[in-house]
């Protein structure tokens, strides 16, 4: 047996080597439509970025085109959960920012999510449960960190 350096078990690699499947096998199990998702991406974005979020950043953060985050962000708007204004350090700039309606609908989804995540987990120990809800919440924190320093 080849030694794995700090892995204990053969099986670790295994279990490591299942995980991108299991995010896959996620994703495609998602409890809303999609347009509320695709709307609770930017919501979140722009509620838990630091400093002001502009349209770039969106597209930024969610990895993908500014044209694609620029109509999610318009539906948004028309939906009444996103406000267009002049940025306070550059007023030539547009950002964005959530109105009461929008964090509304955060709090909604956020309470959804809560229930997939208790229902999936409800057999687990309580101890276990709380242990994933923490180590996902570090592991999402720790990506959206990587992702800033990367963009420099």
């Amino acid at each position: 047996m080849t030694n794995h350096g700090h892995h204990d078990h053969p099986n670790d690699d295994a279990v490591l080597d299942a995980v991108g499947p299991a995010f896959s096998r996620l994703r495609r199990r998602t409890p809303s439509s999609g347009k509320d998702l695709s709307r609770n991406l930017v919501l979140n974005v722009v509620s838990e970025r630091p400093g002001e979020t502009t349209v770039g950043a969106v597209a930024e953060e969610l990895g993908m085109d500014q044209s694609v985050a620029s109509r999610m962000v318009s539906d948004c708007i028309k939906q009444g959960y996103l406000l267009r204004e002049a940025s306070q350090q550059d007023g030539r700039r547009i950002v964005l920012r959530l109105t009461p309606a929008g964090e509304d609908l955060r709090t909604r989804f956020a309470a959804e999510q809560r229930q997939g995540f208790e229902h999936i987990t409800a057999d687990w120990p309580a101890e276990e449960r709380l242990q994933f809800a923490r180590l996902l919440v570090k592991y999402a924190e720790a990506a959206a960190a990587l992702r800033r320093r990367e963009q420099g």
